[in-house]
């Protein structure tokens, strides 16, 4: 099938259209740089010149395509409020596009916690809604379009999808750390992230876009949890810092936007996804990655 990709050159859409069209599908990438374009034509892609407020490119990358694949965000931590509205907009306008078509609108969407003592299901519906929430509210908004003829999947992503050259959580905390001189967690560190390898990420992606039924939640977790004691202390055994615990209050000035929830419980669950879809990890873990250098090589 033809999948036109947002955010086709970034972290994790560079891997999923390797995976792609390496799985034999076409792919239309969006690019807004010379760049990017150049990237994607190498790697045998078909591009579309754009970016995430090219609304008009938006919706001819998913009529022209039997699928969307929506991975781009703006991801602008200094204006969340600017990130939300350009979110919900595009999403609204790929939907728009395919209304009535049976196509698919397949999103990546973040994880959350449904409460203090579980991870996050895939049975649990998304708690934003609204243009003012997190995201937008894209994952809800997206599936109120099933009925009007959108094969809609959430692409639930671990907190941290990492591997080598990931510049995304992972890697800032790294950069706190050299910053610093210390390799800081927050608290007692006791609360865990979940993690998954890009690799395995991108090949869950292609076989929801193929598999997944309209209104899937798809997750993409390799490991449930992560302890942030134990990220902070294998970035200080790479680093050959010391580790250290950092007070909430001087999260955000040691750690920079990244505090703001690094001290957060984000664990989910794959079970239902790896049942589903026959998939599992089998790229390293994210304590193997820091390890072997992955953000400090």
């Amino acid at each position: 099938m033809r999948v036109f990709v947002t955010g086709a050159s970034g972290w994790i859409g560079s891997a999923a259209v390797d995976e792609l069209l390496e799985a034999g599908h076409e792919v239309l990438g969006l690019a807004r740089s010379n760049a990017s374009a150049a990237s994607l034509e190498a790697k045998g892609a078909v591009v579309l010149r754009g970016d995430l407020d090219d609304l008009a490119s938006l919706r001819r990358g998913a009529v022209e395509s039997e699928a969307t694949l929506h991975l781009a965000n703006k991801h602008d931590w200094s204006n969340p409020a600017e990130s939300n509205r350009a979110e919900r907009t595009a999403v609204e306008t790929l939907a728009e596009a395919l209304v009535g078509s049976g196509k698919t609108l397949g999103l990546a969407s973040g994880l959350f916690r449904p409460d203090a003592d579980r991870p996050v299901l895939e049975t649990d519906p998304h708690p934003a809604v609204g243009p003012e929430s997190m995201r937008g509210g894209s994952e809800n908004l997206a599936f109120d379009y099933q009925d009007r003829g959108v094969r809609s999947i959430a692409l639930r992503f671990a907190p941290t999808v990492h591997g080598h050259h990931d510049h995304g959580f992972i890697a800032q905390i790294v950069a706190a750390a050299r910053r610093t001189g210390v390799s800081g967690y927050i608290g007692d560190g006791s609360n865990s992230w979940s993690a998954v390898h890009l690799s395995d990420a991108a090949r869950l992606v292609r076989l929801a876009l193929e598999q997944a039924p309209a209104g899937a939640r798809v997750h993409a977790v390799g490991e449930e949890g992560v302890q942030a004691r134990r990220i902070a202390e294998a970035i200080g055994e790479v680093l050959g810092l010391p580790t250290t615990s950092i007070d909430p209050d001087d999260a955000a000035g040691h750690f920079g936007f990244i505090g703001r929830f690094f001290g957060a419980e984000m664990t989910a669950s794959s079970a239902a996804t790896r049942a589903a879809y026959g998939w599992g990890p089998t790229g390293p873990t994210l304590v193997e990655d820091i390890a072997a250098g992955a953000y400090t090589a």
